[in-house]
């Protein structure tokens, strides 16, 4: 399905150091302010302490996160789990306060709201605990990258592995580096939203290398810029859908989701719009620059048949 085809090939890759330019610009803007700032790493990570609250009626989020807020916790998590009367509150530690004075003022304040909150339990998680699930956090982001590259370097050859890997990290490390900036919250969500742009991002690389190949075996007198620039042409229609459609569904949970799904969606947005621009001009160039050719991707070929012209632009095209 194409909403709109271009007849006429755009000359991305003429742009390509202008547009890696930025792309680096922007990556070491990145890294600077997420050595400079840090994350804003959430009870997760830090350790902190976890309350659950029943009531007898629904409970009104708002006014729970209100009462909260006043006692000096300004980006505490409140959230339903289980049914609309079962609340739970994620608080980070405080210094010189324990846990069960944490609950205790708490609890106080959310029953001068509403009398009928009681406590249903308050579990703990020590800075241990937050320290494993850092470890665990980068190792599954490594397994990703590893499994990446094995599978791109089987499937097409390692420049093309390599070209992606780098993309990918670059919108990784940029996404951490809007957290670090603006100092958002970075927790288990916001996590899982960054290894989905990974392969969010993987598969539109994909898409585009598949093109490449395929432009490779159509086309024997093009050279290896215009058939990467009729790659990303041929599938940007295709690539306005998928995004499209994608982007719609992140917004609604941005807009409708609440505080609970807003940095997940908001990590997931970033991710979008620079994994369209690392895949289209950030992996291509870079696999250009390596120096992709006809020979990495396509394996012999037919022998030439009688009367073919050598002058045929699509002679040898393999269908």
């Amino acid at each position: 399905m194409e909403f709109f085809r271009i007849h006429k090939t755009i000359p991305f890759m003429r742009h390509a150091v202008v547009l890696n330019i930025v792309s680096v610009v922007t990556f070491a803007l990145a890294v600077f302010f997420l050595f400079h700032r840090g994350l804003h790493l959430s009870v997760e990570f830090t350790g902190g302490t976890v309350i659950e609250v029943a009531y007898e009626q629904s409970a009104d989020i708002g006014k729970v996160r209100d009462a909260v807020t006043k006692l000096g916790y300004p980006e505490v998590q409140v959230q339903n789990y289980g049914t609309s009367r079962d609340v739970q509150i994620r608080l980070p530690a405080q210094k010189g306060m324990s846990s069960d004075q944490q609950s205790a003022q708490v609890m106080q304040a959310l029953k001068s709201v509403d009398p009928s909150a009681t406590q249903r339990g308050i579990e703990v998680v020590g800075p241990q605990v937050g320290e494993e699930l850092t470890t665990n956090g980068l190792k599954a982001l490594g397994m990703v990258v590893v499994g990446i590259m094995i599978y791109l370097a089987f499937r097409f050859e390692w420049k093309f592995a390599l070209a992606t890997v780098l993309a990918n990290l670059h919108d990784v490390v940029i996404i951490l580096g809007f957290f670090a900036f603006f100092q958002w919250e970075f927790s288990l969500a916001v996590l899982a939203a960054v290894l989905a742009v990974l392969g969010y991002s993987v598969n539109e690389s994909v898409v585009i290398f598949d093109r490449i190949r395929e432009n490779f075996r159509r086309y024997r007198k093009m050279t290896t810029t215009e058939i990467i620039d009729n790659a990303i042409t041929s599938t940007i229609s295709r690539t306005i859908i998928t995004h499209g459609s994608t982007q719609l569904v992140v917004l609604s949970m941005f807009f409708f989701g609440g505080p609970t799904l807003h940095y997940f969606a908001l990590a997931l947005t970033i991710g979008i719009c620079f994994g369209i621009y690392s895949s289209c001009f950030v992996a291509a160039a870079i696999a250009m620059w390596l120096g992709i050719k006809r020979e990495d991707l396509v394996k012999g070929g037919p022998p030439k048949r009688d009367g073919e012209s050598g002058d045929d632009p699509n002679a040898g095209a393999v269908v």
